[in-house]
């Protein structure tokens, strides 16, 4: 479990550094720069997309060369460099090149990284493994939305000062990496990766079907951030209301991990998924202030129970030979339904109103907690997968 350690420590470090940027991007955007909430939207998801569409070809590079480690300290430092952009943001055009770096080297590392953190467990211990790490990487988050506040707050709304601050972690994150014991089993041969579709495991086509329709009402986490500015929430407090989500997410990614491994990753994802679709329409019909602080807290319920139970399902199904692969062609997947979730969220928003975009997410929730009972049911899947 060492690997799985240091790979959780660098997210943590790369997380606090992510963080401490994130949750004041889309209040910067709107009152420092001008920015209107559709191009929030688009920002987010040309960025989350890059990512995301770049996760498969790592994964099969990663793959083919049976090298893990390159890749993730590259991406991580391409992550890194993303940050200088914004402490040079004199227009949401730096902040989008900024965004793009920052999800470019994401889209670069998370497989390789993934596939470490897979080969480091065994198969009883996987969902435990993903949730520990995804225990250390949230607990970066709420750190950095910590940091955040503090400096925020200290240097009177000095955003940019934030952004200086925040390389710090990010360059240390990367030099952990470097800690990672990487092992090329012998005799291993470079071997062409196929990604066709038919010849996939007929579970993992259905699981990423629903994935990537559920992806397209699933808007970028910003569009919270922008709804709790709208019903009063100052900067700093909106700030809070986002370490609630991250405290919670921490605290509930390792035993759902660990649960998932002893009673099956179905119902995990199931209530998480419900709980998502729940919570965005309490996000449509808010209007009191104390409620939101609720909706965050549950929010972080959907991605504690759906994240890190997600890849574990994935390397389950996986053949040996492309878990990476297929972590990333899961996360390319349903990256790509996410540029025009966010950029319908904010066309929504401008046209119709800050609750419709939410009304979407809802139904979306919904209808993949009633696609991932369907998919995952006992009579096509393992009970326990």
């Amino acid at each position: 479990m060492f690997n799985v350690l240091i790979t959780g420590l660098t997210s943590l470090l790369t997380d606090i550094s992510t963080e401490m940027v994130y949750p004041l991007l889309p209040l910067y955007l709107t009152t420092a720069l001008g920015a209107s909430p559709a191009i929030v939207g688009i920002i987010e998801g040309l960025a989350e997309s890059v990512a995301s569409l770049l996760k498969v070809f790592s994964g099969a590079i990663s793959d083919r060369l049976g090298r893990r480690k390159p890749l993730a300290i590259g991406g991580y430092g391409i992550s890194a460099l993303g940050k200088v952009f914004l402490v040079l943001a004199t227009s949401w055009s730096w902040v989008l090149a900024g965004r793009l770096a920052d999800r470019f080297g994401k889209g670069v590392r998370t497989a390789p990284r993934d596939a470490i953190i897979a080969e480091s467990a065994t198969a009883g211990q996987r969902g435990a493994a993903f949730g520990l790490h995804r225990l250390m990487d949230t607990l970066g988050a709420s750190l950095g939305v910590v940091l955040a506040y503090y400096f925020l707050t200290g240097y009177q709304g000095d955003y940019r000062a934030v952004f200086l601050y925040s390389l710090i972690p990010a360059i240390l994150g990367v030099a952990v990496l470097f800690l990672v014991r990487e092992k090329r089993p012998a005799g291993v041969q470079a071997k062409k990766i196929s990604l066709d579709w038919r010849v996939l495991n007929p579970r993992l086509r259905l699981f990423l079907i629903v994935a990537f329709l559920f992806t397209l009402g699933n808007s970028s986490n910003q569009f919270l951030l922008l709804r709790a500015g709208n019903l009063g929430f100052a900067p700093e407090m909106v700030l809070l209301l986002y370490l609630v989500y991250n405290l919670v997410y921490s605290l509930v990614s390792y035993p759902a991990g660990r649960l998932s491994d002893r009673i099956g990753r179905r119902s995990l994802l199931v209530l998480g998924y419900l709980a998502y679709g729940l919570v965005y329409l309490g996000f449509a019909v808010v209007k009191n202030q104390v409620v939101m602080w609720w909706l965050f807290a549950l929010y972080g319920l959907y991605t504690g129970f759906t994240e890190g139970v997600e890849k574990a399902l994935v390397v389950d199904i996986a053949p040996p030979e492309q878990k990476a692969t297929l972590i990333g062609l899961h996360a390319t997947i349903v990256g790509i339904g996410l540029l025009p979730a966010s950029a319908l969220a904010g066309f929504l928003w401008d046209t119709f109103g800050s609750g419709v975009p939410f009304y979407f997410g809802s139904v979306a929730g919904i209808l993949a907690s009633l696609g991932m009972w369907w998919v995952l049911r006992p009579e096509t899947t393992d009970p326990k997968k």
